[in-house]
C-alpha cells in the first residue's frame, strides 16, 4: 500500500494551530455498532488530548456534505467520515482536499478514487470477508443443504453489496444450498421484523437467514418468536457482534455473528486522523480483522474482551 505524507505547509499549519480538534460525521447515531465506534473514537481522542465533535447525518447524503463543509469552515485539524453513501463521497473528499484538512473514512470505504488523494485514508474492515465467514458457518449448521434468505442493509452502503457478495460466493460452493430470497431491511431491526413476517406468512420456505448486520438478525428472530418459530428451525446469522447479538446467542437464539471491531475501527480512525494532522505517515488503507463467533466459540471470545 502506498504511504501518504501531507505537505510541509499543512503539517506546519496543523502543528501551530491553537485548537486541536477532530470533526466527525456519522451516517446514523441510532445504530448500535456505530454507537460503539463513536465511543471508541471519543476515548481515543481524549487519550491523545484532542477535542472531538460528532454530527449525525441521519442517513442523508446532502446533510452529510453540509456537515463536512461546516467542519472545514470551522478549521478543525482533521475530519472523519462514516459515509451515508459510499458511491457519493467525491464532493466531501474534494472539500477536505481543497481546505487541506486530513480526511479519514471509517467503517465504510469510498467506492471512487478518494483514497488516491493526498491526505485521504480509510480505516475499516474487508466487508466481503464477514459475509464469507457468516455463510460458511451457516452452511455448516445446515449440513450443506437448505434454503437461505438474505436480509440486505442499505443499498447505498458498499458494505451491503460486499457482505452479500461474500455470502453468495460461499453459498455457491454448496450444491444443496439455494438463495431463495434477498430484500433490504436497511440495517434496521423493525424493518427486519416486517420483512421476516412477510416471508413466513407468504409461505417462503426458509432454513437460514443471512442478515447483513445484527440488528436485522435480531429483527428476524423477534418475528420468529412472534410467529412461534424456534431458532432451531431457522438458523439466523448476523454481523457485528453487538451486545444485543451476544445476549441473543447466550439465550440460544442467534446462531452466528461476526465480530466487527468498533474499537479497532473507531480508535484507529482517530489515530490516523491525528497522525495525518501532525504530519506523520499513514497507510492509505488500514484493515481491522473480523472474527467469527458461534455458540461454540462464544466463551473464548468473551474471555478475551
Amino acid at each position: 500500500m502506498k504511504r501518504l505524507l501531507l505537505g510541509a505547509a499543512l503539517a506546519a499549519t496543523c502543528t501551530s494551530a491553537m485548537a486541536q480538534s477532530i470533526g466527525v460525521s456519522v451516517a446514523w447515531f441510532d445504530d448500535n455498532f456505530l454507537t460503539s465506534m463513536r465511543q471508541a473514537m471519543e476515548a481515543e481522542a481524549q487519550t491523545q488530548g484532542y477535542d472531538i465533535q460528532f454530527l449525525d447525518a441521519q442517513g442523508d447524503i446532502g446533510r452529510q456534505l453540509s456537515q463536512v463543509q461546516s467542519l472545514a469552515a470551522q478549521g478543525v485539524d482533521a475530519i472523519i467520515i462514516n459515509p451515508v453513501d459510499t458511491a457519493a463521497t467525491s464532493r466531501m473528499t474534494g472539500e477536505a482536499v481543497l481546505q487541506e484538512i486530513p480526511l479519514v473514512y471509517v467503517n465504510r470505504e469510498p467506492e471512487g478514487n478518494d483514497l488516491n488523494k493526498d491526505g485521504v485514508v480509510f480505516v475499516g474492515s474487508d466487508q466481503k470477508v464477514s459475509g464469507e465467514m457468516q455463510m460458511r458457518a451457516l452452511a455448516e449448521k445446515l449440513g450443506g443443504e437448505g434454503n437461505v434468505a438474505i436480509m440486505l442493509g442499505e443499498l447505498s452502503s458498499g458494505a451491503t453489496h460486499q457482505r452479500t457478495e461474500g455470502v453468495k460466493e460461499i453459498a455457491a460452493e454448496y450444491p444443496g444450498i439455494e438463495i431463495v430470497a434477498e430484500q433490504p431491511a436497511d440495517y434496521q431491526r423493525t424493518k427486519a421484523i416486517d420483512l421476516m413476517t412477510n416471508w413466513v406468512v407468504g409461505g417462503q420456505e426458509i432454513n437460514a437467514i443471512a442478515a447483513n448486520n445484527d440488528e436485522m438478525a435480531i429483527g428476524a428472530l423477534n418475528a420468529m418468536r412472534q410467529l412461534g418459530i424456534s431458532p432451531d428451525d431457522i438458523f439466523v446469522g448476523g454481523i457485528d457482534a453487538t451486545r444485543d447479538a451476544i445476549e441473543s446467542m447466550q439465550n440460544g437464539e442467534m446462531a452466528v455473528t461476526v465480530f466487527q471491531d468498533p474499537v479497532g475501527q473507531g480508535g484507529g480512525a482517530v489515530k490516523a486522523a491525528i497522525d495525518l494532522a501532525e504530519g506523520r505517515e499513514v497507510e492509505n488503507i488500514t484493515l481491522v480483522p473480523f472474527q467469527l463467533i458461534t455458540p461454540e466459540t462464544l466463551e473464548e471470545f468473551l474471555a478475551n474482551q
